[in-house]
């Protein structure tokens, strides 16, 4: 197979897998490694932190790729996912499913390796994150699961080094849930009248566009106000709390520019400011820990 080829067919795997979306949960797994590896261990492991990447990287493709997978007929159907690699016939459905149950056992045969702990937990990890995809069938809470598959991420990766459970890394595991369950129900509201119409469930459709849009507001409140205790309970300084303001001001802009009448600028507030945002939050974050 010539590399031109090579580099198409990953190419479409990346797609697959929106792997620039990435962004969103990274930054908090490494946030909780630093945590847990200055605050509890003193000192960095560079094979623990690369497991953890790998983890990270499994987790994520396998999640996208069932999703893609169980979305197929969906997808199919609905004139803004009508393009995506499985109903555009680019990459088949049987060759999405192996590269999903690929990843899910690459990722808990990367958990033995870290310690007895995530591997055992590694199950429920997968189950929570596999199992978003099939709950907007029957619940308009499907935000809030997709919300809590990235919120593994920060605790997750402090269990990592340390074994055990804190309260910091969970409070700011419970921020993320809010913080993806609010962009979530934002970025769903494009697909409001085709969700209706086939019977999926959302805040959106449960609700209507505006209140949803009260919804989201009031889970980046809370979000704020959950990195604030965070940081008050981490004895954290003046760069956690200018990293904090600045991931605040881009979380409440987004809410500035789409409008339940006008969802033009959707995408921005999905993938550019929350993007900006995560990573702007944890490089401070982090900084703080090391100065």
């Amino acid at each position: 197979m010539s590399f031109k080829k090579v580099s198409t067919k990953v190419g479409n795997y990346l797609s697959l897998v929106k792997f620039a979306h990435t962004i969103f949960a990274l930054p908090f797994a490494l946030l909780g490694f630093s945590l847990a590896s200055i605050h509890h261990s003193g000192s960095l492991s560079w094979n623990l932190l690369m497991l953890v990447l790998l983890c990270m990287l499994f987790a994520r493709n396998a999640a996208m790729s069932f999703n893609r997978w169980a979305d197929r007929d969906i997808d199919e159907v609905n004139p803004r996912t009508a393009k995506r690699e499985i109903p555009a016939k680019i990459i088949g459905q049987r060759s999405a499913l192996v590269f999903c149950l690929t990843n899910a056992a690459l990722f808990v045969l990367a958990t033995w390796f870290i310690n007895p702990l995530c591997f055992y937990l590694s199950p429920i990890a997968l189950l929570v994150i596999l199992g978003y995809s099939l709950t907007k069938r029957f619940t308009a809470l499907s935000h809030f699961i997709l919300g809590l598959g990235l919120a593994l991420a920060p605790t997750g990766a402090y269990l990592a080094v340390t074994g055990s459970f804190d309260w910091i890394p969970v409070i700011i595991s419970f921020s993320v849930l809010f913080w993806v369950s609010g962009f979530d129900i934002i970025y769903s509201l494009q697909d409001d009248d085709f969700d209706r119409n086939n019977h999926l469930r959302s805040v959106p459709v449960w609700l209507g566009r505006k209140k949803a849009l009260s919804l989201s507001l009031l889970l980046h409140i809370f979000t704020f106000l959950l990195l604030v205790i965070a940081g008050l309970l981490g004895n954290f300084e003046s760069i956690y709390w200018i990293g904090l303001g600045i991931f605040s001001l881009l979380l409440f802009y987004q809410h500035t520019i789409v409008k339940y009448n006008d969802l033009q600028r959707v995408n921005i507030a999905f993938f550019t400011l929350n993007g900006i945002a995560s990573i702007v939050f944890s490089v401070f974050a982090i900084t703080d820990l090391l100065y």
